[in-house]
């Protein structure tokens, strides 16, 4: 990401924004007699001040390279001298906060309800808005410089792999015949240029907008979310506490695929089915919490449908670890 935000599952914004599977990440996080926690996704802060309320002795540090997130930081700084701390930073950098000791972290994957209910960030074609769909608007290409400018290799990485997009080839090809016409720098110019070439079956077979995967699968290489959230799992790791907890909510398959594999490294189990590595030779830093993903209950799922992707793990540090 991509540096951080709550989850796309947000049921409310404002000072009580509540994010999606609060109740199991605090029984999660809180099991802990230590009360430092770090929010690596700050996002709308839903986590972190469900955290703050819960004990008058816990303190957090949060980070997030959001302009708007930093903005929202500042009024729980006011509400709460001395028990919050924010970094503008992308979460992959969270090593370079100059803070550890943390009993609990927690990492909330995906983009925020912020980011798609602001037409102009350019994450949603609900509106029309200028293809930006950076998480950190100071760095980086836009959707749409990637749009006109990537090699066809990384296009389709981008609608095949990372959108999971069947008719990839298709709109791969509607891409490259576009460049130059105008039609991939406005959100609703693509999704109406992807939509007319996805085959009429799979549109009505479909319950999301023929666009949505594609919308995805840019938006996660445009901002490098699965190569940060790999490099900054074992970070996270580094800075706990033994005993402490660690914690990722994720809302794509491939976001789960590379938690649940660093996990099951961590606690000494295979990899995968095709991982044959001897048991003595995997040794154990941590202990499992959720020996299957943490899902939404149906009163949230009702409550809020874009909870029905969410997926949350943890881990515990083996105590003998520093």
């Amino acid at each position: 990401m991509f540096c951080g935000s709550d989850s796309p599952a947000s049921i409310a914004k404002g000072p009580e924004h509540l994010p999606v599977l609060l109740r199991e990440v605090l029984g999660l996080l809180m099991q802990t007699s230590g009360r430092r926690y770090l929010d690596a996704t700050f996002g709308g802060g839903g986590h972190t001040r469900a955290l703050l309320k819960a004990e008058a002795a816990v303190t957090v540090v949060a980070i997030d390279c959001d302009p708007e997130a930093a903005a929202r930081a500042r009024e729980f700084s006011e509400q709460y001298p001395g028990r919050f701390q924010f970094y503008d930073l992308n979460f992959s950098d969270l090593d370079r906060m100059g803070e550890d000791k943390f009993d609990g972290v927690l990492f909330d994957y995906g983009v925020s309800s912020f980011h798609l209910d602001q037409a102009e960030r350019g994450f949603s074609f609900r509106k029309s808005a200028p293809a930006d769909m950076r998480i950190n608007p100071r760095e980086g290409q836009t959707a749409a410089q990637f749009l006109e400018t990537a090699p066809r290799d990384e296009l389709v990485r981008a609608v095949k792999v990372y959108g999971e997009e069947k008719a990839w080839r298709q709109v791969v090809r509607a891409i490259l015949a576009a460049r130059g016409t105008g039609a991939l720098g406005n959100t609703t110019s693509l999704a109406k240029l992807i939509s007319r070439i996805i085959p009429a079956p799979v549109r009505r077979r479909s319950k999301i907008h023929p666009a949505t995967k594609t919308f995805q699968g840019v938006r996660i290489a445009i901002n490098r979310e699965l190569e940060q959230i790999e490099s900054s799992l074992p970070k996270a790791f580094a800075l706990l506490v033994p005993g402490g907890v660690l914690s990722a909510i994720s809302f794509h398959s491939l976001e789960d695929r590379i938690v649940k594999r660093y996990f099951r490294h961590l606690c000494g189990q295979p990899l995968d089915r095709n991982d044959s590595t001897p048991a003595q030779m995997r040794p154990a830093f941590a202990e499992a919490l959720t020996r299957r993903p943490i899902t939404a209950s149906e009163v949230e799922m009702a409550q809020n449908p874009r909870s029905r992707s969410a997926k949350l793990r943890a881990v515990r540090k083996h105590i003998g670890l520093n």
